[in-house]
């Protein structure tokens, strides 16, 4: 074989370059592979969600992300070349997250520094190299494709990661099916430097029979991504420029176009895989599903996806956990996939269909309702919850266990700041990237004995009853910041241990938490 490695990661767009971070974190050798020449040099995906950098927070990410990115602060809403409404963005999660926005970064840049930190830890991307088909052998898989040169390469691996996007070999190599559909219209991407009065640093949304429009800022001065549709009369040529765009919408807000920076054309897919593995190779990002850009989700799950087989990988890999938290990669992220479709399938047909009720929809309902209903508290919270996609959740995985009130197993750990206090909040700790147990309010009997021995850092924080964490309840927290266990009552401790038990869990490194008061 010419190169051996515990995980081979096909593809090198943000999934595959942040798995293998990831996985290089939790010292797991892993090699990256890609066809292309080098990153990507266009924007292409651009939001940045707050989960996603909640997980960035985890690696020390986060911060650079922020000091490169735009802050998305308002979205606006235009009915019939009219303004109809503004929505502040700025602080819809205020509360439920350490970053209650998104951010606009386009993906280019979010390429090169995921690059730049995997370099750091001594991973490089074989470039120019392709994978064209996949067989398992006893307890590993061979890999075969080519190189630079055009020869024969072979790679062998405990496990393969596809992340090679819609058109996966890795998915045709498992003989997954792609089940789903593709939209009617033909869309258009541009990126562009223009004037006008909605050039300012928000996004703009149109809503007519003008035709779709979507407006995205980006930094720098007079930037900004356009997504609307192409004239029907051009859709079928065979090249298309800006020209074949449908200018009528951007005509009708006010804006002008200076110059086009990049231009290209697409249909819109709904799809997912009808499965994520088959036994030692996987699916994650496009690989595994495809949707509308409605909401920003796409490289978000990707990257979601990433984080959930990484941590899981190296827990198997270094018999800190039973073989069968694999299986739990699928199901728990299948499972958010298809209703993450099926939402955005709705939204897009909403957004982009023909037709009086749909036209009704866009200019009538959506206009007077969404704004008054994000002025409610409760709303604007469930609408944060959803697009920022730290309200995915994984109750009905079969390593979930336990609740506490309103907070379940296989929830995102609820976010804590305890402002005011002197106390860090509960994501610190996250850092880790290990099994960690947290307490709110002082720790039941016995539970600080039982992490020491199983070397399971303790963390006591302050009460957060606001987060609707309760007092004296234990909360096992996964690698990820979800909730494997959640544990109450006189036998909390007892049925901690039990849980560790059952499932082989053994910590990645000595116990370093503290008890605080």
């Amino acid at each position: 074989m010419e190169s051996s490695t515990d995980v081979l990661v096909v593809g090198a767009g943000p999934t595959g370059l942040f798995l293998a971070l990831v996985l290089a974190r939790l010292g797991v050798r892993a090699q990256v592979v890609d066809a292309a020449d080098g990153p990507g040099t266009t924007s292409r995906a651009l939001a940045v969600q707050a989960r996603t950098l909640e997980i960035y927070q985890q690696l020390g990410l986060a911060k650079d992300v922020l000091d490169r990115a735009l802050v998305l602060g308002a979205v606006n809403l235009w009915r019939r070349g009219e303004h109809a409404a503004r929505v502040d963005l700025t602080s819809a999660g205020k509360g439920l997250s350490p970053y209650p926005f998104g951010v606009i970064f386009p993906q280019d840049e979010h390429e090169a520094l995921l690059v730049a930190r995997l370099e750091a830890e001594g991973v490089r991307v074989r470039r120019r190299t392709t994978i064209d088909a996949i067989a398992e052998r006893g307890g590993s898989v061979v890999a075969s494709g080519r190189g630079p040169d055009g020869a024969p390469v072979t790679f062998e691996a405990r496990y393969v990661a596809g992340c090679d996007g819609a058109r996966s070999v890795v998915r045709s190599s498992i003989e997954a099916g792609f089940p789903g559909g593709t939209y009617e219209h033909l869309f258009y991407v541009a990126d562009v430097t223009a004037h006008g009065a909605p050039m300012n640093k928000e996004l703009h949304v149109f809503l007519d029979v003008a035709g779709f429009l979507a407006l995205f800022p980006l930094a720098g001065e007079g930037r900004a991504r356009l997504v609307g549709t192409v004239r029907e009369s051009s859709a079928r040529n065979e090249t298309l420029t800006w020209d074949d765009a449908d200018h009528a919408a951007i005509e009708r807000i006010g804006v002008a176009v200076d110059r086009v920076a990049w231009f290209s054309t697409y249909h819109v897919h709904h799809r997912v895989a009808d499965r994520f593995r088959r036994g030692r190779a996987f699916l994650l990002g496009d690989a595994g599903h495809v949707h509308s850009p409605v909401g920003g989700q796409g490289m978000n799950t990707g990257l979601g996806d990433a984080m959930n087989l990484a941590w899981k990988l190296s827990a198997v890999l270094g018999g800190r956990a039973n073989a069968d938290l694999l299986d739990t990669y699928e199901h728990e992220r299948i499972a958010f996939a298809r209703r993450l479709v099926a939402t955005t399938d709705r939204a897009f047909k909403a957004a982009s269909s023909d037709g009086p009720f749909a036209e009704w929809v866009r200019t009538q309902l959506v206009p007077a309702v969404v704004p008054r209903a994000l002025g409610v508290g409760i709303a604007r919270h469930l609408l944060f919850e959803a697009v920022s996609q730290i309200g995915i959740e994984y109750r009905d995985s079969p390593w979930s266990e336990g609740r506490a009130g309103a907070v379940r197993a296989g929830d995102r750990l609820p976010w804590a700041s305890h402002a005011g206090t002197g106390e860090e909040d509960n994501f610190a700790p996250l850092t880790s990237l290990d099994w960690q147990v947290h307490v709110y309010g002082a720790p039941p009997s016995g539970l600080a004995s039982a992490c020491e021995t199983s070397r399971l850092a303790l963390h006591s924080f302050p009460p957060a009853e606001e987060a609707s964490l309760q007092i004296g309840a234990v909360y096992l927290v996964r690698p990820d910041g979800y909730l494997g266990g959640v544990f109450k009552g006189h036998d909390a401790t007892q049925n901690f241990v039990r849980y560790l038990e059952v499932h082989g869990i053994r910590a990645r490194a000595a116990a370093n938490g503290r008890v605080r008061s």
